[in-house]
């Protein structure tokens, strides 16, 4: 299995800085995009440190050498699932701890996505509304979850149109970030990856910007993840360009 990658992050049309913090790692089998948010630039400091901490825990625990469990492990995952997990939910209390020391820094917090493949399996995580999409077979699959408001109502409301929600006061609220609390509460998946298969790291920036048809087009294209993820942000730029704008491409080949 061959992995090649590519992360562009952009501020977009509007905002001074950019939030948004990426990492993309093929030898690491480990890829991240996370969206900040807090004032006086505590967002860029918000994803910045989730990004080193997930890094930081999955490095050390690459190779099986002794290491801590501080939240014990979930019987149900696999060895390498329970590392991403436990890395998460690690980022999540550096974040919360460094939001307390600092009046500056209150509000403190970010959005995480997170991809592992590792042993033949593509293990994900989300927290926010950062996005994880799967373009496989022809078909494009978002495979994180959104914690948000619209989501919320979506799945308690299955036949309602997205689109209605769209001017809704509500609608860019966010039921889970990283560092808003202590405990974490999040869910990991797992299963095999295909070759080829190709997935898209994504800030709200980006699919807030593009719908599915426009994603499927770019991503079922036979171009390199470079081309493939300068060309997203190039198309969110011109249709929105009003938040900060990440795409990270990984393409999984034989």
């Amino acid at each position: 299995m061959r992995l090649t990658a590519h992360g562009v992050t952009h501020p977009g049309n509007v905002r001074k800085s950019n939030e948004d913090s990426l990492l993309s790692d093929p030898g690491l089998g480990l890829f991240i995009v996370a969206d900040g948010m807090g004032g006086h630039n505590a967002g860029e400091v918000a994803s910045r440190l989730a990004v080193e901490a997930i890094k930081g825990f999955l490095s050390l625990s690459h190779d099986g050498q002794d290491f801590t469990w501080p939240y014990g492990l979930n019987p149900s995952l696999s060895f390498h699932a329970n590392r991403l997990m436990t890395s998460v939910k690690l980022a999540n209390r550096r974040v919360f701890k460094v939001g307390e020391s600092r009046d500056e820094y209150t509000g403190l917090g970010t959005t995480v996505v997170a991809a592992l493949i590792e042993e033949g399996q593509l293990i994900v995580a989300g927290v926010g509304d950062s996005r994880i999409y799967s373009h496989r077979d022809g078909k494009l699959d978002q495979i994180t979850q959104d914690d948000s408001w619209v989501a919320t109502v979506l799945a308690r409301d299955p036949g309602r149109d997205e689109a209605s929600l769209a001017s809704h006061p509500m609608r860019h609220v966010l039921t889970n970030v990283l560092g808003a609390r202590e405990q974490l509460d999040m869910d990991v998946d797992e299963r095999p990856a295909t070759e080829p298969e190709t997935l898209l790291l994504c800030s709200d920036g980006l699919h807030g910007a593009l719908d599915d048809k426009t994603l499927e087009k770019v991503l079922s294209s036979d171009d390199s993840a470079e081309a493939m993820a300068e060309r997203l942000v190039k198309l969110a730029l011109e249709r929105d360009g009003s938040d900060n704008i990440t795409a990270l491409v990984v393409r999984i080949e034989a």
